[in-house]
C-alpha cells in the first residue's frame, strides 16, 4: 500500500502552497531560479489567465510521512486539439523528490483526471502550454536556465521514464556568441546579401503606438509558427497578457520588426536574461526588488531570443540570418554578449539551420514526454 497522499489543491492556500512547493526542492541547488510569486500566480489563476477560457486544469500536492513531496497539474487543452485534430491531455507543474512512489502517484492522479476527461493521450511537460515553459531539461544541467526556460533535476527524467512515458519530441536552446558570429566573414557576407536582396528593413518597436503594433505581433506570431508541430496560436486576450507583463522590462532596441516594400514580414522577440536578476530576489517584486530590474539592468550579458519568425511565404531567403545579425549587433550596444535562441523544434530544419549558420551550438536539450492511456 503507498504512503503516498495526493491532495487535490482547492483553495488559495493549497494554491500558494502549490507554487511555493519548488522552494523545498531547489534551495540548495545553486543553478535554481525562483519564479516570480506574483507572476506564477496570474499563470495559475483561473480567472485572470484567458489560457483558461479554452483549457481546463486541476493541481495536485504529494505528501508522504506528513511532509510535502511533490506536484503536478493535469491540463487539458481544447484548442491545441482542435487545431491539432488530436484527443490529448498534459501534465505540468511536476516537481517531485527523487523518489519513484512519489513520482507514480502523482502521474497517476493525472492519468486518472485524463482518462475521466476521455482522451487518449497524454504529453509534457506543459506548463501550462507551449506558449508557457515547455519541455523537460534533459542536457545542459549545469547552468541556469534564461528568462521563460524550465529547469529541472536530472533524475526528473528518470522518474518520467520509469513510469512508461517515451520521447515525443527534443526541443533544442543554441547558444549564440557575437565574438564568433562576428569573426565569420562568411555569416556577415551571407546576412548582408539576403537583407539587400529582399531589401529587407529591420525596425525596433515603436514604443509610444505599443497597441497598433502589438496588432501587428499578432499577426506575424501566429502565422509564422502556425505549421510547428504542438503550436497553439495565442489569443488576443492572451497575447495582450503577456504583453503588459513583458512591456516593464522590455528593451525596445531588441524587439524587432522586418519590412519588405512596407509590409512586415517577420519578427523577433529577444528579451535580456532577467534570470540573471530574477535569481536574487527569492520570488519577491516587492517591495523593493523591483528595483534592482533597472539598476542592475546593464550587468545582464546574456539575452534570450524568445521568438523569431518569419512569414511562410517569405521563408527560404535567409531572412531570419539577416535577423539574428542586426539582433546581435543591437545586443552589443546594450552591453549583451552572448544569446540563446529556444526553444527550435529538432526536426525545424530551417530554424537549426539557420542558428547553425550563426555560429550557434545546441548548449541544452529539452523533451516532451508521451504516454498513451488507450
Amino acid at each position: 500500500m503507498s504512503s503516498v497522499t495526493i491532495k487535490k489543491v482547492a483553495d488559495k492556500k493549497d494554491l500558494m502552497t502549490f507554487i511555493k512547493m519548488p522552494w523545498s526542492i531547489y534551495k540548495n541547488d545553486p543553478y535554481w531560479v525562483p519564479p516570480l510569486l506574483m507572476e506564477k500566480k496570474d499563470i495559475l489563476n483561473k480567472k485572470k489567465n484567458p489560457f483558461f477560457k479554452h483549457a481546463e486544469m486541476d493541481n495536485f500536492l504529494a505528501y508522504k510521512d506528513n511532509n510535502l513531496v511533490g506536484r503536478i497539474s493535469a491540463i487539458k487543452n481544447d484548442q491545441h486539439n482542435n487545431i491539432h485534430n488530436e484527443n490529448i491531455g498534459f501534465f505540468g507543474f511536476f516537481d517531485s523528490i527523487n523518489d519513484q512512489e512519489v513520482a507514480d502517484a502523482l502521474f497517476d492522479e493525472a492519468k486518472k483526471w485524463l482518462i475521466e476527461k476521455g482522451v487518449d493521450e497524454i504529453r509534457g511537460p506543459a506548463n501550462p502550454s507551449s506558449n508557457d515553459e515547455y519541455g523537460l531539461l534533459i542536457e545542459g544541467f549545469d547552468d541556469s536556465p534564461r528568462l521563460m526556460m524550465p529547469y529541472n533535476y536530472k533524475y526528473y527524467m528518470d522518474l518520467i521514464e520509469n513510469y512508461g512515458f517515451t520521447k515525443a519530441k527534443d526541443l533544442y536552446a543554441y547558444k549564440i556568441s557575437q565574438e564568433l558570429l562576428l569573426k565569420s566573414e562568411k555569416v556577415v557576407r551571407i546576412s548582408q546579401l539576403a537583407a539587400k536582396r529582399a531589401n529587407l528593413k529591420i525596425r525596433q518597436i515603436d514604443m509610444k503606438n505599443f497597441k497598433e503594433e502589438l496588432e501587428i505581433v499578432k499577426y506575424v506570431y501566429n502565422k509564422a509558427w502556425a505549421p510547428n508541430w504542438g503550436f497553439v496560436p495565442m489569443s488576443d486576450d492572451e497575447i495582450d497578457l503577456l504583453a503588459s507583463q513583458l512591456k516593464p522590462i522590455v528593451e525596445p532596441s531588441l524587439v524587432l520588426f522586418g519590412e519588405i516594400d512596407n509590409k512586415v514580414v517577420g519578427f523577433a522577440l529577444v528579451m535580456p536574461d532577467y534570470n540573471q536578476i530574477f535569481k536574487e530576489m527569492n520570488g519577491r517584486l516587492l517591495p523593493f526588488n523591483f528595483i534592482k530590474l533597472f539598476t542592475k539592468k546593464r550587468t545582464i550579458k546574456w539575452a534570450r531570443v524568445i521568438t523569431l519568425g518569419i512569414i511562410p511565404e517569405y521563408q527560404k531567403r535567409g531572412l531570419d540570418a539577416a535577423f539574428y545579425y542586426d539582433v546581435v549587433q543591437r545586443a552589443d550596444k546594450v552591453g549583451i554578449k552572448l544569446g540563446e535562441a529556444s526553444w527550435v523544434l529538432e526536426d525545424n530544419d530551417m530554424m537549426n539551420r539557420g542558428a547553425k549558420m550563426m555560429n550557434g551550438e545546441i548548449y541544452k536539450k529539452y523533451r516532451i514526454y508521451s504516454l498513451m492511456l488507450k
